[in-house]
């Protein structure tokens, strides 16, 4: 259940803020007024925050609206509330056309884009293969061939019909259903910088939990965020000024099955249906945070040869992919004028 929600105001010094991405963080250096504010606000399982340097204090009703705007999208989105759009949708889609928000639906037509961009690896059907494997109640375990083929049966954007005239979707399969999971924090992250923008807020750093980030604006040498490994507590994988930009991480995580000495993740590729390996991290900077989440759970899943492809045929994305072969060192792949990537 998600705690209710918990904002409060910090005045802090130097390097204040602490943010883990899957093991990482973003140090701030000091800012003009020689202190940082911070609004924070409990909302999607995570902690969303807005950091604003000293002297934009006058900013803070903006935060704060900003943080309201999280709220409403969680309530919109979520799959544990009943009352929710996403809800509603997921129950009635697959046997009848159901008209859905301007909102959802654009969400959901960028969500059909990516998945076709990313060549189906990034995929918001693919619930029914966690539900397969256990993962979902983190009681993880190894389906049959059976058991995955017919959740696999019940998994694709493609199979999602999407009308633009009518706003409407229609599922292909009863059982289906979709889960904003991996996108809707950057999602999240970028309509907070709408709000921000509209209300004249030039410069802060916004970020969800321990794995997407937004630079509105930033410094003229950018904001100063470290990439950990997930593996080795501290140990410093990239470095990287970040300034009108996001950043996505997905790690390999924590949860497994393990069967006959062998060990399943739970990071699944909704391609095959069974557990992603080889990658240990990927980080992606892009423009928006939506399109940063939703590549690093791709990019997490096709390793190093998606990741190419796509940032060989998408200009502005930079790819930080940790190959899972003990090395610790992630291979570049790609830029964007808004990262600039520094020593380790």
């Amino acid at each position: 259940m998600l705690q209710e929600p918990d904002e409060s105001r910090a005045v802090t010094r130097r390097q204040a803020l602490s943010l883990d991405i899957g093991r990482s963080g973003p140090e701030l250096d000091t800012p003009v007024a020689d202190y940082w504010i911070r609004v924070r606000r409990q909302a999607m399982a995570c902690r969303f925050e807005v950091v604003l340097s000293g002297e934009d204090g006058a900013h803070l009703p903006a935060a704060r609206a900003a943080l309201d705007v999280v709220e409403d999208l969680e309530a919109q989105l979520t799959v544990f509330r009943d009352t929710s759009e996403v809800v509603r949708l997921n129950r009635r889609a697959a046997r009848e056309s159901c008209v859905a928000s301007a909102a959802l639906f654009a969400l959901l037509e960028h969500c059909s884009e990516l998945h076709a961009a990313t060549e189906g690896a990034f995929d918001v059907t693919s619930t029914p293969l966690s539900r397969c494997w256990g993962f979902l109640r983190r009681e993880g375990r190894l389906p049959s061939d059976q058991e995955l083929q017919d959740a696999r049966s019940r998994v694709g954007m493609q199979r999602v019909a999407l009308d633009a005239k009518q706003c409407s979707v229609r599922f292909e399969r009863e059982g289906m259903e979709v889960n904003f999971g991996a996108i809707g924090k950057g999602h999240a992250l970028d309509k907070m910088a709408e709000t921000l923008r509209s209300e004249g807020v030039k410069h802060a750093l916004l970020s969800a939990g321990r794995s997407s980030v937004l630079a509105l604006g930033g410094p003229d040498e950018g904001y100063l965020i470290d990439l950990v490994s997930p593996r080795a507590r501290g140990q410093r994988l990239a470095r990287l000024r970040l300034q009108e930009a996001a950043l996505g991480t997905s790690g390999a995580g924590v949860q497994f099955v393990e069967v006959d000495g062998r060990r399943y993740g739970h990071v699944l590729d909704p391609r095959t249906g069974r557990p992603a390996s080889g990658v240990l991290s990927a980080s992606v900077v892009a423009s928006h945070a939506a399109l940063a989440d939703a590549l690093s759970t791709a990019f997490l899943i096709g390793g190093v040869p998606l990741a190419r492809r796509y940032c060989e045929t998408h200009p502005g994305v930079l790819a930080l992919i940790t190959p899972d072969d003990g090395s610790e060192a992630p291979q570049r792949l790609g830029d964007h004028p808004g990262a600039r990537l520094e020593e380790p």
